[in-house]
């Protein structure tokens, strides 16, 4: 089983990830961007969904003409973990963040 990150390590992590913030229910990591038009926002989907295949871990997003809403969760853990912290930075970097 992959282990939930503490609240103290959860609470570290979501600091150095810039754009992100915790659910709510703080299990999860979510983050909203917009892009030009739907093929951009398209684009930028394909490009996570390579990231995400190669991770082995998978978002939950939703997609709405030019915005893509993400939110990372471990459901095997119950929440967050150092796999969703690891897509999150990935993420990040194909905006050069």
């Amino acid at each position: 089983m992959i282990p939930k990150l503490t609240p103290a390590d959860r609470d570290a992590a979501v600091a150095t990830l810039p754009d992100w913030r915790l659910s709510d229910d703080q299990d999860a990591l979510l983050r909203s961007f917009r892009f030009k038009d739907f093929s951009e926002a398209f684009g930028f989907m394909a490009r996570v969904a390579l990231l995400a295949e190669a991770q082995d871990h998978h978002p939950d997003w939703r997609n709405v003409y030019n915005r893509v809403e993400i939110s990372l969760s471990t459901h095997d853990a119950g929440g967050l973990s150092a796999r969703d912290l690891r897509l999150a930075r990935a993420i990040n970097a194909l905006l050069g963040g």
